[in-house]
């Protein structure tokens, strides 16, 4: 079943949003994923798993917190799985910051799949693997796996709930690659079915406004600092 096209975050219909005000700056976010893992290499859907930053991860996250050392950051939100809070360590050292961790920011959940590469997901549950890759909206894998449908109404949350006691500040998330597209399908006003159709480098920067309840795209996938480091794994949806 197709989704509706997005129409960002918006407030009903005759409301101003609750966040910022007609004309005004609004918050803005920067939105950065997660460094890289054993198992972004391997092509294995993680989702919740909580699977640890490998060294190259580890390097990426430095080099992200060197980046970022001199920008004003107010607020430090992360997701509470690991491969997020080690990537989150050094902007929160730099900065003197207590990170808040919030599960709300999680990647999405792939159910039975997760912890499987692609080539054993192709061999042990073909039917499930051609299915997924239709992109339905509204297909969630068995054993507690999340539509997209599901998934963006958490992402929603994650980023009202945290706009909402921070309002005005300049807050630094870092999450996972299905919440950037969600966020980015969001912005643009993309449907919910379909393939991620956006660069999501591990550690990229991504700076987003939300302000009257919408969600705009200022800069995206920004990957600067990770010059000369040998090349990330192909963006594939399991490597999230």
């Amino acid at each position: 079943m197709d989704s509706p096209k997005l129409t960002s975050f918006a407030a009903p219909e005759g409301r101003s949003g609750p966040f910022g005000r007609p004309g005004g700056p609004g918050t803005e976010l920067i939105v950065i994923r997660h460094g890289e893992t054993d198992w972004n290499r391997q092509h294995r859907f993680q989702g919740q798993i909580d699977v640890p930053l490998n060294a190259m991860g580890l390097e990426q996250a430095a080099r992200l917190g060197e980046r970022l050392a001199g920008e004003a950051i107010d607020v430090l939100v992360v997701s509470d799985l690991q491969r997020a809070q080690a990537t989150a360590a050094p902007i929160a050292r730099r900065h003197g910051l207590a990170p808040n961790i919030e599960p709300l920011w999680r990647e999405q959940a792939f159910g039975i799949l997760e912890g499987l590469d692609v080539t054993t997901i192709r061999r042990q549950h073909r039917d499930l693997w051609e299915r997924w890759v239709q992109h339905d909206a509204d297909y969630a894998l068995p054993e507690g796996g999340e539509s997209n449908l599901h998934f963006y109404a958490r992402v929603k949350r994650a980023l009202e709930a945290t706009v909402e006691a921070h309002a005005g500040r300049r807050i630094a998330v870092v999450t996972h690659g299905g919440v950037l597209d969600m966020l980015w399908r969001a912005a643009n006003e993309l449907p919910l079915s379909g393939a991620r159709a956006c660069a999501i480098p591990n550690t990229g920067i991504n700076r987003l406004r939300f302000a009257d309840g919408a969600l705009t795209v200022l800069q995206w996938a920004d990957d600067a600092h990770l010059l000369g480091l040998p090349e990330q794994p192909s963006t594939v949806p399991a490597a999230r």
